[in-house]
Formats: C-alpha cells, structure tokens, sequence
C-alpha cells in the first residue's frame, strides 16, 4: 500500500508531462511558423498571423543584418551557431530583426517562439518539449532587462551556460534589450572597481551582471541615427504605402520626430503610415 502511495504521485506527473508534450508536438509546424510559450500551463499557443518583416526594409543597419543573417542561416543548415543579444535604443530595429530573418527562413524549417519575461523559469520545460521536433526553433525574449534579484535572471544565465537542462541543438536563444547588461547600474558599483598592478578588477556587482550578457556568443548593438537616415527611411516607407513625398514631407517628418522625442526606425514607419493615410 506504501508503495502504491509512492507510485502514484510519480504517475500523475508523468501523465502531466505527456499531456504537455502532446499539446507541444499537437501543433501542426508545417503550418504554424510562430508560438507563444504559456509557461503556467506548459503549453505552446500559435500565433496565426506573426508579423512579417522583411530584411529589403530594414535600413540603415546593413552589418547588424549581415551578423543576425549569417548566425541564423549557420543554424537552420546544422552548423554551429550562437545565442544573439541585440542591444541598443528603443525603435532602432532589434525586434524587427529578428522578425525578418525568421520569416526568410521559416520556409527552410525555423520557427519562432515568444517568451516573457515571467516565463523565463519554465525555460527547461520549453526546452523538453521542442528536443525531438524536427524543426529549428528560435527562442524569442524580447525588451529584456532585470531588476535586482528577479527569479528570471537566473534561470536564463543557467539556460545559457552552465545548466544540464539546456537547451537542445535545435534551439537557440536570441533576445533584445535597451541595456547593454540587462540590468540596472549604479554609480556607487564603480568604488568596488580595484586598481591592481596597472590592471583593472571590477566589483563583485558589476561581474555579476556582466556575466548573463556574456553567456550570448553574438553582441549585435544597434546605435542612433543621424536627421538624414531618419528622413531616408520616411521616404522609403512612404513609398512602400503608395504617398509621395513632396516639399511638405520633410518638414512634417521632422516635425514628427520632435513631438515624439525620438528620430529612429519606428518613429519614421509612424510617420509614413500617418503621412500615408492623410493623403
């Protein structure tokens, strides 16, 4: 009777784990190119219609697209490949990216799948459930950053380096973020820097945080842009809307920058969409 008590427990898990597995491997990816991961449930949604980018539109950001390219066709073709952070401003393209290069390749067998942040500790469940798929997966966290002791940070430098419970070859990690670290810096982390022999050894806080951005083998950032980039990628989707850009769009494009406090990427796409619909 002990030993039944025993067992049961353990059976119940099993079934739960097979009925996560099935609902996993129950989604049709010759059809379903994108995912979300629900990590309370253990379960993988599809995402019917994901946003397609592609890379013709991305502009101004030839070497980051050349980098995120080249990682991702290294791995929907076997070879090795890396784990990606994309660093850098808000609307300057990361996400976009990321977007774009899956849609190049989903026909090739790449999938995508979103996960949260508050989905970060359920990684390895996730890992499991996508080891035996004959697809390659792109896990995809975006606006990545960290407050102090959150449960999440670990689990994702663990998943990245050091944890038996990583993930499988045919999964990679790629993430954005507006932090270079991903966490928070303070001034006060700077007096724990030591000056040794000419040498400098950064303090217990500051190689804490460095320690999760180095655990990705690609850094891509991405930087500002300058009044004439911005106006260029205006103009070029102006005209992927059909609106032309006369003597007044100039003027209104930079208007536009200004009420927003930002000239990037996306700024300039809500502007052409404006532009376009007033026309």
């Amino acid at each position: 009777m002990t030993d039944l008590a025993t067992l049961l427990p353990r059976i119940e898990r099993l079934l739960d784990r097979l009925d996560s597995s099935a609902a996993a491997h129950g989604l049709d990816w010759k059809t379903v190119r994108a995912a979300r991961w629900a990590a309370q449930t253990g379960e993988l949604k599809p995402i019917l219609h994901p946003q397609r980018v592609a890379l013709k539109d991305l502009l101004a950001i030839d070497e980051q697209k050349q980098q995120v390219d080249t990682n991702t066709r290294q791995f929907v073709t076997g070879k090795p490949a890396n784990n990606v952070l994309l660093t850098g401003a808000r609307g300057c393209g990361k996400s976009s990216l990321v977007k774009a290069v899956h849609a190049k390749y989903a026909p090739k067998g790449l999938r995508l799948i979103e996960v949260d942040k508050a989905g970060l500790p359920q990684l390895p469940d996730l890992f499991d459930l996508l080891a035996d798929a004959d697809y390659r997966f792109i896990v995809f966290i975006d606006d990545l950053s960290f407050a102090e002791h959150e449960p999440g940070y670990a689990s994702l430098k663990a998943a990245l380096d050091g944890s038996l419970a990583g993930p499988s070859d045919n999964v990679l990690i790629y993430a954005t973020s507006n932090r270079r670290h991903l966490m928070p810096e303070y001034m006060a982390e700077n007096l724990e820097t030591r000056h040794l022999g000419g040498e400098v050894h950064p303090g217990e806080a500051t190689e804490e945080k460095i320690s999760l951005s180095d655990r990705f083998g690609l850094w891509v950032p991405f930087h500002g842009m300058d009044q004439d980039t911005y106006l260029a990628i205006a103009r070029h989707w102006a005209a992927t809307l059909g609106a032309p850009s006369d003597e007044r769009f100039e003027r209104a494009a930079l208007q536009w920058s200004l009420g927003r406090g930002a000239r990037n990427g996306r700024v300039a796409w809500q502007f052409a969409r404006d532009w376009a619909g007033k026309q």
